[in-house]
């Protein structure tokens, strides 16, 4: 199927053309006609499967029908879970809208920058605002954003914002923008809170997820290296040596020890930096800049680059450290094998990580053999494993007496 079939405009589709996309992926086939449609979507999504496109263009085609004249107004409200994605999919309305009569205007609004710069962009005249949750709330106490327009509410990467807060955030933005709104939830995963969001937002969504599609991506070849803890580093170099690899995104536990490890990877002559939330908005987007230009060949990072990242010709996910969930490590891995393309995603463990890797290949419904590498073996036998201890009872409040209490105070309050 063409994107042509899909009722997009003759300078969306020149748009497509010029930056090499010709047909669109599953989920764009899916979910472009239903946004069209006016239909709210809950779309899973694997990462790298090309799910921003499938909001991005259809909210193009829609605004460009309607364009106003005069300063622009905010139409289209996305938000995301880290800075790097809020730019991403800021670049890409700004891509794919290049050729329309009127460019969109588009504010990216993350933290990092200047608020005051932001606030001012937006009241020049912003059709598509892009932001961070955390930093849109700060924008929204200014009281200077005028949303009374909007017409698009997205969620993008929805289950990581879970993880950082938005639940509780979500009341204050709601009550901010009006009721009447199309809205458009994207995730890899839906958790049960997922779905509790999703009734907060809309009551009769249209439930997308590919026919067949596993939890992981297909294309990567997923590889569990078992080593000693003190032996990752030697064993990374000596594959880096050994294998045809060309760049290596690395998974690091911190932000101190993403720093060190590219610190000690450079001595010993490789290309390296780290990449975490501790450095300044310049300097991750300078990293990230050198990183896709090829002049890094490795890059230490910590979870933040775990989503939406979208990186071409990434030969190889590592993961030095294990992430926390299955939810994490399948986005870690979906950092490789983007666009169709191949990849790989190798796991290091030693005898205290196996417990924790059986869970995330149960939650993630995979089967992975072990293998060791020569002189790198996993030697040492597993720790003992110890019992938490015991719960003291009469600690805690039992429900019971929580409720007699809450009682009590209604019965008080009430004379």
């Amino acid at each position: 199927m063409p994107f042509s079939s899909l009722k997009l405009c003759e300078p969306i589709l020149h748009a497509l053309e010029v930056s090499g996309f010709t047909k669109p992926t599953p989920i764009q086939e899916k979910v472009i006609p239903l946004v069209l449609e006016g239909h709210d979507v809950m779309a899973r999504a694997q990462t790298g499967s090309g799910k921003s496109a499938s909001f991005v263009l259809p909210v193009l085609q829609m605004w460009s029908t309607k364009i106003t004249e005069g300063k622009g107004k905010i139409k289209a409200l996305i938000l995301t879970p880290t800075r790097e994605l809020t730019l991403q999919v800021s670049a890409a309305f700004e891509s794919f809208g290049a050729f329309l009569p009127r460019k969109p205007r588009v504010v990216s609004v993350i933290g990092g920058e200047s608020i005051g710069d932001q606030l001012y962009a937006i009241q020049q005249g912003c059709d598509i605002l892009v932001a961070t949750s955390g930093r849109f709330l700060d924008v929204l106490s200014k009281k200077q954003a005028n949303l009374s327009h909007l017409e698009f509410f997205i969620l993008d990467e929805a289950d990581k914002m879970l993880d950082l807060g938005f639940a509780e955030e979500l009341d204050l933005i709601l009550r901010e923008i009006p009721a009447q709104r199309q809205n458009l939830l994207f995730s890899a995963t839906y958790p049960p809170k997922m779905a509790a969001i999703a009734a907060r937002i809309t009551q009769n969504p249209v439930e997308v997820s590919l026919d067949g599609e596993a939890p992981t991506v297909q294309a990567i070849t997923q590889r569990v290296i078992e080593v000693n803890r003190e032996n990752r580093g030697p064993l990374l170099r000596h594959l880096l040596n050994t294998e045809q690899w060309g760049q290596l995104l690395v998974f690091m536990a911190n932000k101190r020890a993403s720093d060190n490890i590219a610190m000690k990877f450079r001595k010993y002559g490789f290309s390296a930096d780290s990449f975490h939330g501790d450095l300044s908005q310049e300097d991750r987007n300078y990293t990230l800049d050198q990183f896709k230009a090829k002049k890094l060949r490795i890059l230490f990072a910590t979870d933040i680059a775990a989503r939406g990242l979208d990186i071409e010709g990434i030969d190889c996910v590592i993961n030095f450290d294990l992430p926390r969930s299955s939810a994490d490590y399948i986005h870690r891995i979906g950092r490789t094998a983007r666009a169709g393309k191949s990849g790989m995603a190798i796991s290091f463990i030693a005898h205290e990580d196996q417990d924790h890797f059986r869970l995330i290949e149960k939650r993630s419904q995979i089967k992975l053999p072990r293998e060791q590498i020569g002189g790198f073996e996993l030697t040492g036998t597993p720790p003992p494993k110890t019992k938490g201890p015991e719960p003291v009872k009469g600690k805690g409040k039992s429900k019971k007496d929580k409720a007699r209490e809450q009682a009590a105070k209604d019965a008080t309050a009430k004379r």
